[in-house]
């Protein structure tokens, strides 16, 4: 079952690259004094990931930020690597955190995965956006199947302007 608004957000690692080398984040402590604004994309390099849903919250960053939000999140189903590889080729360094959830454990513990095995996918998270303020879900949206807009940063703009 799908989390929803007023849920607390799991406590399960995710993992991002430094120049130390992979390093584990605990969401739930992670997220536990700060406002965050966290979208999830089926997979880094994808078309509609790379041509509209991370470059929205990448030109967007500075407004989402203006609204009393602390990070921008960009999680996907992909090791810390390609993550990184991604962040430098959007050029997102600075605007948006990308984090790897390279075993699903978020995705599946949001109960927010599909099954893209048919399209040699393997396990992946759902297109969605949430606003988690001090651990807490207060805004959800997820996208139908080839869905793109309930989770644009235009979208949680306006979300933000209502809670």
């Amino acid at each position: 079952m799908a989390v929803s608004n007023g849920d607390k957000i799991p406590s399960v690692t995710l993992k991002t690259l430094s120049s130390d080398g992979v390093i584990d984040i605990n969401v739930a402590e992670y997220f536990s004094d700060k406002k965050i604004v966290v979208f999830s994309v089926p997979g880094a390099f994808t078309p509609t990931c790379s041509a509209k849903h991370l470059p929205g919250f990448v030109e967007y960053s500075n407004d989402i930020i203006s609204k009393g939000v602390d990070e921008i999140i960009c999680i996907s189903v992909n090791d810390p690597f390609v993550m990184n590889a991604w962040e430098k080729d959007q050029n997102s360094k600075g605007k948006v955190t990308l984090l790897a959830d390279g075993n699903g454990e978020l995705t599946e513990a949001l109960g927010l995965s599909f099954d893209g095995s048919g399209f040699g996918l393997g396990k992946r998270g759902k297109r969605f956006a949430m606003i988690v303020d001090r651990g807490f879900i207060c805004h959800l949206a997820v996208e139908e199947k080839g869905s793109f807009s309930v989770s644009s940063a235009e979208s949680i703009l306006k979300a933000l302007d209502s809670i």
